[in-house]
């Protein structure tokens, strides 16, 4: 397979060198038959409330993989593509195939607490403004106590960085910030720090972004409020925790000094250029109350293929994947979910449909992949790879597409094991190449199990911040059609022409 898409590579690279040729009929046709309204009719559904915000492992989102289902098996051109397919899978006759596996949804129950004596009339801080609890979180049963500052929270004797020595935060609320110092060089999750939380003795935890932002932070638009996050904690080695925002993160290390605003940047700074622990106890007391409810439940994979019509490659195959998952209702807020990733199924979906009624060209196969449990730590994709509907050694590249609708116009492409010329050449048949931007690999999203499986990827979101990044505000009234049908067009584009190689 590496032969093949390196070959692949050299010829689609001198193929474009001298200019590019005039997008085939086939693709032409492919183009016109894209609808933005269809694909806002679909986010407007997944978004709405008879799904509940598609949490996995929920009765909604199990209604969710039904919806796309029904969407795959009503595509006649589909249904008998994956017919054909019967002799080559040893399977019984379908139009898709459902991956299962058991999963864990936690919902935060209505009316949580967080209050911090900031004043002698302070106000519980607001949810989804100020705080949000991390969504796999256990309940917070009324604690009140004081707050200890411990930087960026880490405990690393061994490596000569300490944030917890000499301190002792036994029940205590430990506040610490996102991310870690530059100068520190290995690898730390949330998990890490809130299991070291947990091991010093700490009750509770706070989190949250510091305002000196890393490039990567700044590219891809981070903010200071609080989002919806899971923490992917060892259940037994966790701690009631909340993301808060930067302004009430400020306000706790602030006093009653003029220039207390600067206070926590001051602090990161020094962090960041010494990395000297700052860890201090703040006098502020903190009252934390919520309720955490647990089900098991089933994640569902929605998979289908489109079959390749050239004998010789048509057990080659391209995978496109979105997620439909998000967070469901938590603490008295839906969480909709329309550009995270309604959008992206949405345009898997608009996708579909097209290949299917304009196959002409397609020599290799089209993989269709809907995932759930991507917020939870990428499930839904890792499932798949662990358990393809084709072996992975056939698969030629994976395309993941996730947040599509929101942006500055532009589209943001990600490739791994793929020459860049071949993603750029695919904006170009789009009619897009003024505005691509093009990286390398993507850290996050869809795509890594396959990366890590040996698998070229290509990760497709709309550039530029996306304001409602993980908030109870991502609705379909926010959607930009043009943007859909961008990244429509250059999905498109990149498939087929991964698909049509000679």
């Amino acid at each position: 397979m590496l032969l093949l898409v390196f070959s692949f590579s050299l010829v689609a690279a001198q193929s474009f060198a001298d200019g590019v040729p005039a997008p085939p009929t086939a693709l032409t046709q492919a183009f016109n038959l894209l609808s933005s309204e269809r694909m806002l009719e679909d986010i407007r559904a997944l978004s709405g409330p008879a799904f509940n915000g598609r949490q996995t492992g929920t009765p909604d989102d199990l209604a969710s993989a039904e919806f796309v289902r029904q969407r795959f098996i009503d595509l006649q051109t589909l249904r008998s593509s994956v017919s054909e397919s019967r002799a080559t899978l040893d399977r019984p006759p379908e139009h898709t195939w459902i991956q299962s596996d058991p999963v864990r949804a936690t919902t935060i129950g209505k009316d949580p607490l967080l209050q911090i004596r900031l004043a002698d009339d302070s106000q519980p801080a607001l949810i989804g403004t100020d705080y949000l609890p991390i969504l796999d979180s256990p309940s917070a049963d009324l604690l009140q106590t004081s707050i200890v500052f411990v930087g960026y929270g880490i405990s690393d004797p061994d490596g000569g960085f300490d944030e917890y020595a000499g301190n002792d935060v036994r029940n205590k609320v430990v506040l610490f910030l996102r991310g870690k110092p530059d100068r520190y060089t290995k690898p730390i999750s949330h998990a890490d720090k809130a299991h070291m939380a947990h091991a010093h003795g700490a009750i509770g935890y706070l989190t949250a972004t510091g305002p000196i932002l890393t490039a990567y932070e700044t590219r891809r638009g981070i903010t200071g409020r609080p989002s919806a996050f899971y923490g992917l904690t060892d259940p037994h080695r966790t701690i009631p925790g909340a993301w808060i925002s930067t302004a009430l993160a400020s306000a706790i290390l602030g006093t009653q000094q003029p220039d207390d605003d600067h206070r926590l940047r001051r602090l990161q700074q020094q962090l960041n250029d010494a990395m000297i622990p700052q860890t201090m106890v703040i006098d502020r007391s903190i009252t934390l109350r919520w309720q955490s409810a647990q089900q098991d439940g089933m994640l569902r994979n929605v998979i289908s293929i489109l079959r390749g019509q050239d004998a010789a490659h048509q057990d080659e195959a391209i995978v496109i994947g979105a997620h439909r998952d998000h967070f469901g209702t938590q603490g008295g807020l839906l969480f909709a979910g329309a550009d995270d990733n309604a959008s992206g199924t949405a345009v898997l979906l608009e996708v579909a449909r097209v290949l299917a009624s304009v196959p002409a060209g397609l020599k290799r196969s089209i993989v269709l992949a809907s995932f759930s449990g991507e917020e939870q730590g990428l499930l839904g994709s890792k499932l798949y790879v662990s358990q393809p509907v084709l072996p992975l050694s056939s698969i030629v590249a994976m395309i993941n597409v996730d947040h599509a609708a929101i942006g500055n116009g532009r589209l943001t492409i990600g490739v791994t094991g793929l020459e860049k010329p071949i993603a750029q050449a695919a904006g170009q048949r789009a009619g897009l190449a003024d505005r691509i931007d093009l990286f390398g690999f993507f850290p996050g999203g869809d795509h890594v199990p396959f990366k890590e499986a040996g698998i070229p990827t290509v990760t497709v979101v709309s550039g530029g911040i996306h304001p409602h990044f993980h908030q109870p505000t991502d609705t379909a009234e926010t959607v930009n059609p043009n943007l859909l049908s961008d990244v429509a067009r250059y999905v498109l584009a990149i498939a087929r022409q991964l698909a049509e190689t000679r």
